[in-house]
């Protein structure tokens, strides 16, 4: 569960709904990034390599994936 990762400070963006509500990442020390939802902290987090990110924000910065908020 994501409440239980050691020592991990969770941030989220500054664009995140008039709620608060968003997803939230933390570096882990193996160098790997989590992401959990903000509504449901103590849930589970999906982990991912950094390579990982970097595809899926390359992507997001391109507009890949627009068509799913419109």
């Amino acid at each position: 569960m994501a409440d239980s990762i050691e020592e991990a400070v969770w941030f989220k963006s500054s664009a995140s709904d008039p709620d608060n509500n968003c997803v939230e990442v933390t570096a882990l020390r193996c160098g790997e990034i989590a992401v959990r939802n903000s509504r449901y902290p103590q849930g589970p987090a999906l982990v991912y390599t950094r390579a990982e990110i970097a595809a899926f924000l390359q992507g997001a910065k391109a507009g890949e994936f627009d068509s799913l908020t419109a």
